[in-house]
């Protein structure tokens, strides 16, 4: 598809009432139309593969085009300078979990990027880096334990930074660590444990969010088995 039927496509299923049910949900970017993501990836799957097209998408500023760029962009020709330059844009929490989740992991310099990103001030740039270690720990299944637990440290560290989408994600991440296996699952636990003993508000949300998912029968028998 060209660029303008996409845009065009977009502005036809643009809808008021979901703007409003993204405002509910704490999605409030500059500029958006309020089409689901369902219609999105319908799209995405229309399109195809295709970098240029994804980064005129992105540069069109609205929440869509830049979650639908994250999705028919090609990982393969994604360079550091693209993940730092879109980083710096997020506005909304959406835009920055489904760039990491259709395109950052798949890219060589995730990782790498947890690491830099984790230490920024930027909310969703923090965000960006423990929406990675989510997802990469559900998705990376030939990393081994040590890939996750570098991670350790990082979440032990912003485990105090009480900003919302930041800790929600933190959270997130220690969980989905916690998930892969039953020595991880320790780990976490035991790590989670400490977080609840800093002190912090937003540490103990963390820690005893975490705790019960990862103590509880259903994730132990998954594990088990």
């Amino acid at each position: 598809m060209e660029f303008e039927d996409l845009i065009k496509e977009l502005e036809s299923l643009s809808n008021p009432e979901d703007l409003e049910g993204m405002a509910r949900f704490g999605i409030r970017p500059k500029k958006a139309y309020g089409v689901k993501m369902p219609e999105l990836r319908r799209i995405a799957r229309k399109t195809g593969k295709d970098h240029e097209l994804a980064a005129k998408l992105w540069e069109y500023g609205y929440s869509e085009t830049r979650i639908l760029a994250s999705i028919i962009d090609d990982p393969g020709q994604v360079n550091e300078g693209q993940m730092e330059r879109w980083a710096n844009e997020f506005d909304s929490w959406d835009v920055c979990d489904q760039c990491c989740m259709n395109l950052f992991r798949k890219t060589p310099f995730a990782y790498k990027k947890v690491f830099e990103w984790s230490s920024r001030e930027e909310e969703f740039v923090k965000r960006a880096a423990f929406t990675l270690i989510a997802t990469l720990a559900v998705h990376d299944k030939k990393a081994d334990d040590f890939r996750f637990e570098q991670f350790f440290p990082l979440i032990l560290r912003e485990s105090v930074d009480d900003r919302n989408f930041v800790k929600k994600a933190v959270n997130w991440a220690l969980r989905q660590i916690g998930k892969r296996n039953c020595n991880l699952n320790k780990e976490a636990i035991i790590l989670a444990e400490k977080i609840n003993t800093t002190g912090t508000k937003s540490a103990k949300w963390i820690a005893k969010d975490a705790l019960r998912e990862l103590k509880s029968e259903k994730v132990r028998q998954r594990l088990k088995n």
